[in-house]
Order: C-alpha cells, then sequence, then structure tokens
C-alpha cells in the first residue's frame, strides 16, 4: 500500500519510523528485536537508510590496498523482511550518491518485483568516489533527477528502449529541510528546489529532524505559498545523551534551542534520556494538535525512547490519536 493511501485512509495522524540495516555481517537479531518492538505501535510504513559505498584501505603484505565497499548493504533484504514478516510497508531510501542511473533501474526493479509500492528519494551523502561519467547521462546528480527516473519508470520509461516494458507504479517520497539545506543560499531557493523535486513527480514529503516546531510550520506555509500542495510529514529525532548536542548540529544541520542545550548540558547522565523524551512528547503533542498527517520517528537501535513518547502522547492506535 503507497503512503499516500495509508495517509488518505487513516483517522488521525500516523506514526511512521526510519531505522538502518546492519552493518555488513553484523547480526540481524538485534535488528529483527528492533521490528518486534516498533511493530507493537503498528506503523503502516517504516523507511530503510540505503548506503553507498566507501573507500577503505586495508593494509596488506604488500601495503595499503584500496577498496570500495557497502558498510550497510542490507537494505533490500531488510525491506523483503518488513513486508513478508512483518506486515508493514517498507519505504527503501534510493540514492543518487554513489550508484548509478543502471543501477537504480537495477535495484528499482527488483523493488517492484518484491511488490515493494513506495520509495524514498534522496540525492545521499557525498561518498569517497564518483562513478564514472557518460556525458553527464550515468548518475543522477540531484534528487530531482531521481524522482524522475523513478516517474518515468511509472510511465514504462526506461533507460533502454525496451518493448513492452511493465510500468511500474511507486510512491514516491522526498526530503524537505525546515530549517534549509546547507547548501542553500537562502530559504527561498531552498524552497524552489523541492518544487521541483514535486515537478517532477514526488508524492509526499517528510522533513529532516527539527527541535523547534516553528521551523517546521513556518516551513509548511512557505512550500504552500509556493504552490506544493502534497503531504508533508514531520521528522523526530529524540535526543538520547550530551554527545548529540555536538553530533546531531555537525551531521544534520539543525539547531538545537538553548532551553534543550542547556537541561541537557546540566543534567546528569542518566537523565538526559528523560529530558529527549519530555521535548519529543510536547514536540510530538503540538504536532498532532496542528493536524500534521503524520509523525516520523528517526530511530537508530532502540525503540525504549520512541515507545515511551509515544505512550505519554496517547497514541494508543495508528491513525488514532
Amino acid at each position: 500500500m503507497k503512503v499516500t493511501e495509508h495517509l488518505e485512509s487513516a483517522d488521525g495522524p500516523l506514526i511512521s519510523f526510519e531505522i538502518i540495516p546492519p552493518r555488513r555481517g553484523g547480526d540481524l537479531e538485534s535488528l529483527l528485536r528492533l521490528i518486534e518492538d516498533l511493530a507493537v505501535h503498528r506503523p503502516p510504513f517504516i523507511d530503510i537508510t540505503s548506503h553507498a559505498g566507501e573507500i577503505v584501505f586495508q593494509e596488506t603484505a604488500g601495503g595499503f590496498q584500496r577498496k570500495i565497499k557497502r558498510k550497510r548493504p542490507g537494505t533490500l533484504g531488510v525491506c523483503a523482511l518488513l513486508q513478508n514478516k512483518f506486515n508493514i510497508d517498507a519505504v527503501p531510501h534510493v540514492l543518487c550518491e554513489g550508484f548509478t542511473r543502471e543501477e537504480t533501474e537495477d535495484f528499482l526493479i527488483e523493488l517492484n518485483y518484491l511488490g515493494i509500492d513506495n520509495v524514498m528519494a534522496l540525492r545521499g551523502d557525498p561518498v569517497g568516489y564518483q562513478k564514472p561519467l557518460d556525458h553527464g547521462r550515468s548518475v543522477n546528480r540531484y534528487a530531482s533527477d531521481l524522482v524522475r527516473q523513478a516517474s518515468d519508470m511509472n510511465l514504462g520509461i526506461y533507460l533502454e528502449d525496451l518493448v513492452g516494458a511493465a510500468p511500474t507504479d511507486f510512491c514516491i517520497g522526498v526530503a524537505g529541510y525546515p530549517e534549509k539545506h546547507l547548501e542553500a543560499p537562502n530559504r527561498a531557493t531552498d524552497i524552489a528546489r523541492l518544487r521541483a523535486k514535486v515537478e517532477s513527480g514526488a508524492d509526499y514529503i517528510v522533513t529532516q529532524m527539527f527541535f523547534d516546531n516553528r521551523a517546521y510550520f513556518e516551513f509548511v506555509d512557505d512550500c504552500r505559498a509556493a504552490g506544493i500542495d502534497i503531504p508533508i510529514i514531520p521528522g523526530i529525532k529524540i535526543l538520547s545523551s550530551k554527545r548529540q548536542l555536538q553530533s546531531i548540529p555537525r551531521t544534520f544541520h539543525c539547531d538545537i534551542p538553548l532551553e534543550l542545550s542547556e537541561s541537557v548540558t546540566e543534567a546528569e547522565d542518566d537523565h538526559v534520556q528523560d529530558i529527549g523524551v519530555a521535548w519529543a512528547v510536547e514536540q510530538t503533542r503540538e504536532l498532532i494538535d496542528r493536524g500534521v498527517p503524520s509523525v516520523h520517528f528517526y530511530v537508530m537501535h532502540s525503540a525504549t525512547q520512541v515507545g515511551r513518547v509515544i505512550r505519554e502522547v496517547g497514541v494508543d492506535d495508528v491513525g488514532r490519536a
């Protein structure tokens, strides 16, 4: 079932999650336990991140050897697990960075054969190597290019002129940035780039994490003023450690409000998670009260905090807040 269909048929705001595959060779059991813990909340869909290859140097008897490895290669397998074992719609992340258009087409075909209805189209973080270019046509440079490729496949248009090619039917999600993408010179330019993704065929938007709801509401207002009328789902991250006061702004380029950062800084280490949960509870309550279509939680390895938030907010059933 498509994400947009879940949103249209819900009685109220939905709850969804984003998880990451295990590291190469990692233990699948921990991921299974995490999904089981999240499944209790009956999410209609769960996002699975994707990771491009990176350059690594391995020391050998002959010196250092350069290799390209994907640290977390299990996106496709986790998608199949979610859909077939847990009956939860999977939303795999599909990236521009590190993949050719041919590799992307193959991946989308495999997803289609698995019966997966949704994809999240992202440019992705820069990787340590570049795929070869064929006059700029063999890679998707921007998320809007990736959206267009998936949209073309929905029309039966593939990279090669294939006789009788069957169209896919993907629901396509894209990212939005309430506090502006770090590379955009201003908010207006960032909104224009988001509109380009929508015009290329995006069906819904999930925002980057934010800790001040005003950023989300202002972002939605700016999107609507620019003619972007597809659903905009807020993304929430629950602060869990003092270390994240530096790592989250550095990695995700979002602000942490002074009140939250001071509370975390002054707290004992074993109290930080309580502060993060309390802050996320207030965020989620306000978002639901303002009628958001869904709340999307960025989850790493544990469902404990997000479970506390959902219970305290009072979301007893997905779609019934």
